[in-house]
């Protein structure tokens, strides 16, 4: 009788994870959703805000707030705009605080970084 190993799942970074993925995977960038969700959370810290408080100001759902910010969902502009303007930062400020976030895991991964990020800075 023949084994089938279990399907795999896909990992944060879209790499297959569990039994049957591969041993070494190749590391991908991460999604710039992951990357701007990361940072608004740590604005949000460093003002020692819940996301009920931050929510209510950008005009958005605690929950929605919470899927931005781990990702799950790819605000538009119109969001971005809502929650930098509760979190008092610039939409400038942030893409330039992930881009150099985005500086930083090129040169650990040793990978190229798209470069369209960076376009997003200027």
């Amino acid at each position: 009788m023949t084994q089938t190993a279990p399907p795999q799942r896909p990992g944060r970074d879209g790499v297959p994870e569990g039994p049957g993925a591969p041993s070494t995977p190749t590391r991908r960038e991460p999604l710039l959703r992951h990357m701007l969700g990361e940072r608004l959370r740590h604005l949000r810290h460093l003002r020692g805000e819940t996301l009920d408080q931050t929510a209510r100001r950008a005009g958005i759902s605690p929950q929605y707030l919470s899927e931005i910010e781990r990702g799950v969902k790819e605000p538009s502009s119109e969001m971005i705009a809502a929650i930098t303007g509760a979190l008092d930062v610039t939409l400038v400020d942030l893409v330039a605080a992930v881009a150099d976030r985005l500086v930083v895991v090129r040169d650990s991964t040793r990978q190229p970084t798209c470069q369209a990020a960076f376009a997003l800075a200027a």
